[in-house]
């Protein structure tokens, strides 16, 4: 029996804890929010499709009783808010500070052994805040951003290629953010073989990664859920049923990479214990200097974290 909860009902919440159901990862979905009614109608809806889809898993929907994800073995959090019209970076961090640390205590006072998964944005300081503010060992706080950013990859690496996505390996390091990301086009294959693009195709694939999510939020006039949902339910998978899988996630580095003190994408072992194992790749000369760069933007971003307070 494993039992996960989603902390946040809305698109990305809801299609993560669909995503779990549909791919029974686990035994029960708890599907939490602050509006009434909300997690509710969303799990209602998704076990209407149980018989439709052939799932066992029980998902519940429950409108801010904590005491109902009693027993969590996993929990994302997906909780906080879009950034509005006229405010600031620090005002959005302020905020969505205040909602996730908020969430974090409230969820390990019912299940004190919990690994936390972070979406929230700006998703590598959440992750940080998540970690410093609960005192937790660094395998159990994983940020989701690199498992998305990587299919995200390997979705223009098969466009570009014309073959199917399946057969395309790719990952992503860096912060998660448009800027921060560094899509790592030297690792990229097709059936094992690297990819038969040209240097001007790869880079092509590279930008095209890097502002996907911005495209999306041109196209939808909001943020994308299906993959975020989607690669939050894959983290999670890999926890729950030990999978042991390498996907690139926002973890605390203690002197990986030659970083301290930062919580930044790097390809993680995932397993029942979180972040089992940071592997470090050997980079040459010019992925170490993006890699700087990230490093520094996303500790500017996290520094703010401190200037308000926050921690």
């Amino acid at each position: 029996m494993s039992k996960v909860t989603v902390v946040g009902a809305g698109n990305v919440g809801a299609t993560c804890a669909n995503v779990l159901a549909v791919k029974k990862v686990a035994s029960e979905v708890v599907l939490i929010d602050i509006k009434e009614g909300v997690a509710e109608g969303k799990a209602m809806d998704i076990m209407q499709t149980a018989q439709l889809l052939g799932f066992d898993t029980v998902v519940k929907g429950v409108t801010n009783d904590y005491s109902q994800t009693a027993g969590s073995d996993v929990v994302v959090i997906t909780s906080g808010l879009p950034r509005k019209p006229g405010m600031t970076r620090e005002e959005l961090i302020g905020v969505n500070a205040g909602i996730v640390k908020s969430v974090a205590q409230q969820i390990l006072t019912y299940s004190p052994n919990a690994i936390l998964v972070v979406v929230s944005n700006p998703m590598d300081t959440m992750a940080y805040l998540a970690l410093k503010s609960l005192g937790l060992s660094r395998n159990r706080v994983i940020g989701m951003g690199g498992a998305l950013d990587s299919s995200r990859f390997k979705y223009f690496l098969s466009q570009k290629l014309g073959c199917n996505a399946n057969e395309v390996e790719g990952f992503v390091i860096g912060g998660h953010g448009d800027t921060t990301m560094i899509p790592m086009t030297r690792f990229a294959t097709y059936k094992g073989m690297p990819v038969n693009l040209t240097a001007e195709e790869l880079e092509e694939v590279a930008k095209a990664t890097m502002v996907g999510g911005a495209t999306l939020t041109g196209l939808l006039g909001t943020s994308a859920w299906m993959a975020p949902g989607a690669a939050a339910a894959v983290v999670v998978d890999s926890v729950i049923n030990d999978q042991k899988k390498m996907i690139p996630c926002s973890a605390y580095l203690e002197g990986e990479y030659g970083y301290n003190d930062i919580t930044i994408g790097v390809p993680c072992i995932i397993g029942k214990n979180g972040i089992e194992k940071i592997v470090e790749i050997e980079l040459n000369d010019a992925e170490k200097a993006l890699f700087a760069a990230s490093e520094e933007a996303v500790a500017k971003t996290t520094g703010i974290l401190k200037e308000i307070n926050a921690l």
